[in-house]
């Protein structure tokens, strides 16, 4: 009997999940940043790993909420974590355990979860067995805890293993061949939100959104045109760069990163657009696709 299952990725943000998931599914497709909750919505990955289908659910990170924007991401993990099968919850070493109990109380079915002590590559053995002894002591609430080194792949199939062996036996919930459900329009989003944040520095990203407005697919080319949402005038100019070398550098990044995962030449228009205030705009949040921002 094979078996099937949702995980969900749940963690501070900035944890490494959307990393860890792209790392197992040995593909770049979630969006990555060194900046905290550059994660906003679910994204999910599909990884096979024997007779065990695991459908990973990426999650934004547990935050306090602030705007309503945010209020949607806390919410968008917290239904990952209640509907999902198991829960993966990655630790860094690095992070105290207070990271730790607060999932603890947030955790209000009771799901069942693997602690993921990651970066374990970056500290002592000392200080790695001090922090398992740590979180030793809630081994009543968690089923196992795995150490694991991401750009090493260091814990990768014990994970697997320990997962396989915590999900239900089940047909398999999608083609074996899929790498993933989502909509290409909402990995290429993802993409540019990538450039944004790996191009622009201070809060610009935070307050900006992509929107793909049409793709047109060809046999050797794709033609993807997309508009950058901002909340001030004064950032279009930022956005653009001197002589529109900044957004060149966010379409190159983008571009190179469609291609790898398409296999193809795209073709990436990009515009900008000043939509005051929409991180607050309830109406416009649900319009670009945060369907539940209250």
């Amino acid at each position: 009997m094979t078996k099937a299952g949702f995980v969900s990725l749940i963690g501070r943000p900035n944890a490494g999940k959307s990393t860890l998931m792209n790392s197992l599914l040995g593909e770049n497709i979630a969006m990555v940043s060194q900046k905290a909750n550059a994660t906003r919505k679910r994204s999910n990955a599909i990884v096979m790993h024997k007779d065990t289908q695991i459908i990973f659910v990426d999650t934004p990170g547990l935050h306090e909420k602030e705007k309503i924007l945010n209020q949607f991401m806390l919410d968008e993990a917290l239904k990952a974590m209640g509907d999902c099968d198991l829960i993966v919850y990655l630790a860094p070493v690095t992070d105290t355990i207070e990271h730790y109990q607060k999932f603890l109380k947030l955790n209000n079915e009771k799901v069942k979860h693997i602690i993921v002590l990651s970066k374990i590559d970056q500290v002592s053995q000392e200080k790695l067995f001090k922090r398992i002894s740590e979180y030793n002591q809630f081994s009543d609430y968690f089923e196992a805890l795995i150490p694991v080194a991401v750009p090493k792949k260091v814990g990768h199939v014990d994970l697997l293993e320990t997962i396989s062996k915590n999900l239900p036996e089940s047909p398999f919930l999608f083609d074996p061949n899929d790498l993933t459900s989502e909509l290409v329009r909402d990995i290429y989003a993802g993409f540019i939100r990538e450039g944004i944040f790996e191009n622009i520095s201070d809060e610009i990203p935070y307050e900006s959104d992509v929107i793909i407005d049409k793709i047109d697919e060809e046999e050797n080319i794709d033609r993807i045109h997309a508009t950058i949402i901002i909340e001030k005038e004064s950032q279009k100019g930022i956005i653009i760069g001197k002589g529109g070398d900044a957004i060149k550098r966010i379409g190159k990044y983008a571009r190179e990163k469609i291609e790898f995962l398409s296999g193809k030449k795209a073709y990436l228009n990009l515009q900008v657009s000043v939509k005051k205030g929409w991180t607050k705009d309830k109406a416009f949040l649900k319009e670009i696709g945060y369907a539940h921002a209250e």
